[in-house]
């Protein structure tokens, strides 16, 4: 099997693209793809806990903890530790945050109207389909307990 007829291949070659370009697109307002995506994933209102973000964003804590402080850094957001328990750590974001996040927001939205305009909503249906079982079957090769026994013939 040729790597250009790989899933994850081509997952991968996609991924860096459109990274590529949202990095392109916030170079002028010091925005890089996986800091527009924390930001994106920090409620307005209400903060979230610092727990709570790498998950969603599939990130390894260590790179998180590094995205955090260069936020930080920038005064594009602030910690409050709880109350009661010090370990507890919830991020929001400052005025500037804010002002950013809408920002990222903006060429999150841009793109993907871009795409919904040119590939028709039957395809992208199918295309998130698949994702989704891809993402669940991926869920299944790490965990060999959810496997179902198969042969697996690979050349």
């Amino acid at each position: 099997m040729k790597r250009e007829e790989t899933v994850d291949y081509n997952i991968k070659i996609a991924w860096h693209a459109i990274s590529r370009m949202y990095n392109t697109e916030g170079e002028n307002d010091k925005i890089s793809a996986s800091t527009g995506y924390v930001l994106l994933n920090i409620d307005i209102e209400n903060g979230t806990p610092a727990t709570k973000i790498a998950p969603q964003l599939g990130l390894e804590t260590r790179s998180l903890t590094r995205i955090l402080k260069n936020l930080e850094d920038m005064g594009w957001v602030y910690r409050e530790t709880g109350k009661d328990d010090k370990r507890y750590v919830k991020i929001f974001l400052t005025d500037l945050g804010k002002q950013k996040r809408e920002v990222a927001r903006k060429a999150v939205r841009e793109f993907n109207f871009f795409v919904k305009e040119n590939i028709s909503q039957e395809k992208l249906n199918v295309f998130l389909d698949v994702i989704n079982e891809i993402n669940k079957l991926v869920e299944q090769y790490r965990n060999p307990e959810l496997q179902e026994k198969k042969e697996i013939n690979i050349e």
